[in-house]
């Protein structure tokens, strides 16, 4: 079917919005998080029962250390309200993205994730939304200035790096496969980068007062988010087998995304193992899932970009 040339002008335009609100959205969650609650480590020998009835001030405990993060101060009106601002702002921008892929499929009439421009552009949407949706759940604003940074930084790598026009796809990528298999990949994902993020924060957050939560929140969320995303992403390496049969006669054939696929299941694999049998925790559970995050990550780009093999037909300029 021919291009819808105005809907792909629209997708295009609708990222750079995108981007603008993201970068907003950042410096929002930058000020929040720059001026907001300084919480300070208190020992568990030092800690003061928590009273019944107490409110937010309450102990709470803590896995890291046998230490708790208690408010050393309460943050100024302002810094809660750019706060605000800036989880708005995120859904702005978040639904103007998905106008942006969902546009840009209209135009095409087939799945937005047939080259590695579209590819990056759904993943830092997969992450927001990851991120959004914990947001809804639990108080992780603290990752928003992260989250929207990278997403920002992807989709602008994506622009100015990765974008073409608007069209159809290779033969191979014409499949209800595609749907299925890159979905999942998206999906698993978007949760990753997330627990990423959580990952690094975890091993710059320094002892004593700081803004950032507590090592053992930081490493509870990373956790959480690898636990949806890993059966998810087992899931996708399995449809690729599948279509891998489906279109070239063999399930498994050492093609450098196949091989990268599975280096990143078996990373992340290696850290729930631990986790759950050697019953590893802080630091060293950390360097292993952000390990397992870079294998990801050279998965998802390098090796579209500097490898050859039956995936090479990503499409970068």
């Amino acid at each position: 079917m021919p291009t819808d040339s105005g809907l792909a002008t629209l997708s295009d335009q609708l990222i750079l919005v995108t981007v603008l609100l993201y970068v907003f959205a950042m410096i929002g969650y930058a000020l929040d998080l720059g001026f907001g609650r300084i919480r300070e480590a208190v020992p568990a020998e030092d800690r003061v029962p928590a009273r019944v009835g107490a409110g937010d001030g309450a102990d709470t405990g803590g896995a890291d250390g046998g230490a708790a993060e208690t408010p050393a101060q309460e943050p100024p009106a302002w810094a809660a309200r750019a706060g605000a601002v800036a989880v708005a702002l995120t859904w702005l921008g978040w639904a103007a993205h998905l106008g942006a892929v969902i546009g840009r499929g209209l135009a095409v009439s087939r799945w937005p994730w047939g080259n590695m421009y579209e590819f990056v552009v759904a993943i830092c949407l997969a992450a927001v939304t990851a991120f959004l949706v914990m947001q809804a759940r639990q108080p992780v604003r603290f990752l928003g200035a992260f989250v929207t940074l990278a997403a920002a930084l992807g989709l602008g790598f994506a622009v100015r790096y990765l974008h073409v026009q608007a069209g159809p796809v290779v033969p191979a990528l014409n499949s209800y496969w595609i749907a299925i298999h890159v979905t999942a990949a998206i999906l698993a994902s978007g949760l990753f980068i997330v627990a990423g993020v959580s990952g690094i924060l975890y091993l710059a957050r320094k002892d004593g007062p700081s803004r950032l939560p507590s090592r053992a929140e930081l490493e509870a969320v990373a956790h959480k988010a690898i636990v949806f995303a890993f059966p998810v992403w087992t899931f996708a390496v399995i449809a690729g087998a599948l279509w891998a049969d489906k279109a070239w006669g063999r399930y498994w054939g050492w093609d450098p995304k196949e091989v990268w696929s599975f280096i990143t299941w078996i990373a992340y694999a290696a850290y729930l193992h631990a986790r759950a049998t050697a019953g590893w925790r802080g630091r060293s559970a950390t360097i292993v899932q952000l390990v397992a995050f870079g294998c990801l990550m050279f998965n998802l780009v390098g090796v579209n970009i500097f490898l050859s093999g039956l995936h090479s037909y990503a499409q970068v300029p």
